[in-house]
């Protein structure tokens, strides 16, 4: 029997299972996926928010910046990539200027210390490349970006080195009530008994509820959609862009990614099913928008695109609570900023344990540290590692040309206490596959290297990713773009 049974694996999840892993407890996390951060958690804004876009009010006002806080320690302890650099909310018209002022008075109820309004020569000063219209911009220091799948896989290796279980493939189709805890009935007819239950199941979240009886809300699928520019594309601009937010959320905005790609995205459309499909109609409009950020966007930089869903709880909020079902905790419709607040989530969570009485005493032998897998580095030039291309099996044989990552840090990556058996869960892991030719020279390379360690075939043209998702490729694209802009 667990003491905690923890429902999901996105960042949540394993947020709590690190944090939980603190202590002399059986925990367990089931996941009805084939790897760690499935969900949300790798298709998202890769932003770490100021904190001063929630309301004050709401449990997520009260958690982005108590969360923010935790990432410079996080990433020491974890190494998965985090790096201040600023965040600017732009304001284009005169009357703008008055919901800045609103956001930063926000930000100052939250917490914030690091917040002001600036004026255009001082945007044009940090922003050389904005659009030259902009009047004022709300100017956040210590926001930032890291990279969401890999600081979500950091946690639950360390989480699992120490002593969470982790269980992959397995959805919890029911649960029971009982006298000392919980019956959980899972999709291979196994059942796991714990004293504690954490919903983590974002999207499902609601469903998951409502085998306790707790009905109370509803998740309804918002989808986003992003495009993604190569590798160096990046330079053009230094903080995260925001445009003015609206109803829906935070607007399009125009970022650096943690290895130096740009990204611009999301729209958000609420929709019946969770569609990762993407659309030509839809990322020509967010080119358009991202396009009065700044016009120096190439869009023959592309080289994907992709979807992002969140859980939008019909509280609009976050729904993280003792239930009234004694020992069943909900963590449910954390959409943004859950990245953000997810440290600050799971000392929540926690929290509410100790309050039901699960006894909290600290291990001491809990290792707070992982070694990272990666490291941002800069790309060497081709005629270098040329040499490492076609030599025989080695640690330092390049596998992915684009992203130079090597046979070693494969194996490596597969070797961390999670199961690791498809392409695209190396992917996350090393970049493999995320470069300018997006897998179509390193796919049958990492199939390869990765049957050398599994023991078995593996189809390289299997894409998790790909399964009934029909995603607009970079020649339809750019192609699309190009046409419409003439």
């Amino acid at each position: 029997m667990y003491d905690v049974a923890i429902i999901g694996a996105g960042i949540i999840g394993v947020s709590i299972a690190r944090n939980l892993s603190h202590y002399k407890l059986s925990v367990a996390v089931f996941e009805k996926e084939n790897d760690v951060s499935m969900g949300s958690t790798k298709a998202n804004s890769a932003i770490v928010h100021g904190g001063f876009a929630e309301a004050h009010d709401k449990v997520k006002g009260g958690l982005c910046y108590k969360g923010r806080k935790q990432f410079d320690q996080l990433d020491k302890e974890l190494n998965f990539g985090f790096e201040k650099i600023g965040s600017l909310v732009l304001a284009f018209e005169e009357e703008q200027l008055e919901t800045l002022k609103s956001l930063y008075e926000n930000g100052l109820a939250n917490g914030l210390d690091d917040l002001e309004i600036i004026d255009h020569d001082e945007i044009m000063r940090l922003e050389p490349n904005v659009n030259p219209d902009v009047k004022y911009a709300l100017y956040c220091k210590g926001a930032g970006i890291c990279s969401p799948y890999e600081m979500a896989i950091a946690l639950a290796e360390n989480a699992v080195a120490n002593g969470v279980d982790l269980f992959l493939n397995t959805e919890i189709s029911a649960i029971q009530k009982n006298n000392i805890g919980f019956e959980l009935i899972d999709n291979h007819g196994q059942t796991h008994t714990a004293t504690y239950v954490i919903n983590a199941g974002g999207l499902t979240s609601d469903k998951i509820s409502q085998m306790v009886g707790v009905d109370y809300f509803n998740i309804t699928p918002r989808t986003g959609e992003y495009m993604i520019m190569v590798r160096g594309s990046g330079k053009i601009i230094n903080n995260v862009l925001f445009q003015m937010p609206t109803k829906l959320g935070k607007g399009i905005l125009v970022t650096p990614t943690y290895y130096g790609n740009i990204l611009i995205g999301p729209d958000a459309v609420n929709e019946d099913i969770a569609d990762k499909s993407t659309h030509a109609e839809r990322l020509l409009k967010i080119y358009h928008e991202a396009r009065h950020t700044t016009d120096k966007l190439n869009i023959k930089q592309f080289i994907r695109s992709f979807t992002g869903v969140r859980s939008i709880s019909s509280t609009d909020d976050f729904i993280i609570e003792a239930s009234t079902v004694k020992g069943f905790i909900n963590c449910a419709g954390i959409q943004s900023p859950g990245l953000t607040s997810s440290p600050a989530i799971a000392e929540m969570v926690v929290g509410i344990l100790k309050n039901q009485g699960c006894p909290l005493e600290a291990d001491p032998k809990f290792n707070p540290y992982r070694a990272p897998i990666i490291t941002r580095t800069e790309l060497k030039p081709l005629k270098e590692i040329e040499p490492l291309i076609n030599i025989d099996s080695q640690p330092n044989k390049i596998i992915c040309r684009c992203e130079q990552v090597t046979e070693g840090t494969i194996i490596d990556a597969m070797h961390r206490g999670i199961p690791v058996t498809t392409i695209d869960g190396v992917k996350r892991r090393t970049r493999t596959g995320m470069g300018w030719c997006q897998g179509t020279f390193c796919r049958p390379r990492v199939a390869a290297v990765m049957e050398k360690v599994l023991g078995h075939k593996v189809d390289p043209s299997f894409d998790i990713e790909h399964s009934g998702v029909n995603r607009v490729g970079k020649n339809e694209i750019v192609d699309y773009i190009l046409k419409h802009e003439d």
